[in-house]
């Protein structure tokens, strides 16, 4: 079966994105995505604090180094959001 991605509204890539970085920051997994960032010039309130930028960072510029459930914990995360911020709209409509 053939995976659509695209998004509907192609303007919210960038805000899914910063957002995917922001809330992993927030659960404290090191993925980096700041100054120094391989691939990725997004930047993240709290990723020096975490230590996912030092020197001795084992970051390779990809999510691929966290679990499964690490990676589904952001998505979950940003979905829950969404869902928030929809049902907040519609009552205030």
């Amino acid at each position: 079966m053939a995976r659509n991605n695209s998004k509907v509204i192609p303007e919210c890539r960038e805000v899914l994105k910063q957002w995917k970085y922001e809330i992993a920051a927030e659960f404290g997994l090191p993925v980096g995505g700041g100054a120094g960032a391989i691939g990725n010039s997004t930047d993240t309130e709290f990723a020096g604090e975490l230590g996912a930028m030092g020197a001795n960072s084992n970051y390779v510029g990809s999510w691929g180094h966290l679990t499964s459930r690490e990676n589904g914990s952001v998505g979950g995360e940003i979905t829950k959001r969404l869902v928030a911020k929809a049902q907040q709209d519609f009552l205030l409509h």
